[in-house]
């Protein structure tokens, strides 16, 4: 798994999940000498690419979100050549739902006008059609719900296991499990960056370890301001074998603490094919540390969405099995889902430091390791990150 001629790198990537890998994907392609730390095992199930399927969608209430998804497309395509596997199951997107609510997904005339503002085909649906078309049941009347045919079912596995054997494959990209790092020093223009496992020195850093995130920046002396989901999923068998759904998230208020936000995914054959995935878009006890999260679900959190799946999709026996659960770090600032920047300028060397952090990334998974690796090495990206950006009014300082 090593193949470092001493311990001096082009740039060290901190975070070995998706987007780290995907990160050393791109780097390797601009013959970049990289090396991946990873605080536990590669392709494990303890940050936020845990489980093995994502959904992949373009509907979001902001235009910059849609352009992003539109962009990304190509990457995956790449991506796919890599590998047999198929990536992407393209079954569509079905967001539907009371259309006054706001959620962390978003809002659904919000997301119409953003898809219609950059001509993004979908259609519109009834509450009624929404029942026919689509296997879901006693929906109001007032819902309604629109669908997008390029949305798609990820093989997160898989995609995690290409990009892993692909930095395997690499003579530029050192992998290197087990290796949380304890401290960065500055010398000069160079960072010596500490592990249990040995000093690596390098000019440039991505740091993406994803909920982890202030583990690492803390060693530079700012933090992100984030909250941390614990989210629950489980599986529910088919009782009618020939059932299919698209993958799906349904707008609704919270009732006490039932969050009442619910997605799914379809039914397919390289995950648990005789069940199909439905999980809860809402946590009950939001965590204030990643170190506090737990492999166990919520059972409330599941309750709920087994009561909603009783009275609103057909097919499904309520019974969760296969439960599991997602650690995730959302940003608490207002309108920022994902957050990409240098480190602030109060840090020395900041233009050198490339943090991607928090909200749900998954469907741009091989766009961001792009990004963040142009970021690095070019100190732009053709993509534009303004939405994304920070500077020092977000990061605080310790």
């Amino acid at each position: 798994m090593t193949k470092e001629t001493g311990k001096h790198f082009d740039v060290i990537v901190i975070g070995g999940g998706a987007i780290g890998l995907a990160t050393a994907y791109h780097l390797n392609k601009r013959s970049c000498k990289t090396l991946v730390l990873e605080q536990f095992k590669f392709k494990n199930q303890l940050g936020s690419s845990a489980g093995v399927s994502r959904q992949y969608r373009i509907p979001y209430p902001e235009e910059y979100m849609v352009q992003m998804a539109l962009d990304a497309q190509p990457f995956w395509d790449e991506l796919q050549n890599q590998t047999p596997r198929k990536l992407l199951d393209k079954v569509g997107t079905l967001w539907f739902g009371d259309p006054a609510v706001h959620s962390t997904e978003g809002n659904i005339a919000e997301a119409e006008q953003a898809l219609k503002a950059l001509n993004v085909p979908y259609t519109t649906l009834t509450s009624k059609e929404i029942e026919a078309k689509y296997h879901f049941k006693n929906l109001p009347d007032t819902y309604t719900g629109l669908f997008q045919a390029d949305g798609a079912s990820i093989d997160f596995k898989a995609t995690i296991e290409t990009l892993y054997e692909a930095a395997e494959k690499s003579a530029h990209i050192t992998l290197k499990e087990e290796s949380p790092v304890t401290d960065i020093k500055q010398v000069g223009k160079l960072f010596e960056v500490m592990t249990p496992r040995g000093t690596f020195v390098t000019e440039k850093l991505i740091l993406v370890p994803g909920p982890y995130i202030d583990n690492v920046i803390n060693l530079l002396n700012f933090r992100i301001e984030a909250t941390y989901w614990n989210m629950s999923s489980a599986y529910f068998k088919k009782t009618d074998p020939s059932i299919q759904y698209p993958t799906w998230f349904v707008f609704q208020n919270a009732i006490g603490e039932n969050g009442n936000q619910f997605y799914g995914f379809p039914g397919v054959v390289w995950d648990h094919p005789e069940y199909i995935r439905v999980a809860p878009d809402f946590v009950i006890d939001p965590l204030s540390d990643p170190d506090q999260r737990t492999l166990v679900p919520n059972p409330q959190e599941l309750a709920y969405t087994s009561e909603w799946i009783k009275n609103h999709m057909t097919g499904l026996d309520p019974v969760p099995h296969f439960t599991s659960t997602c650690l995730i770090a959302l940003s608490k600032i207002a309108n920022k889902e994902l957050l990409i920047d240098f480190a602030p300028p109060y840090v020395p060397n900041h233009k050198n430091i490339v943090v991607y952090a928090t909200g749900w990334a998954a469907k741009f998974t091989p766009f961001l390791g792009k990004i963040l690796t142009d970021l690095s090495l070019d100190g732009h990206s053709e993509f534009d990150i303004t939405p994304f950006k920070l500077g020092y009014n977000f990061f605080k300082a310790i």
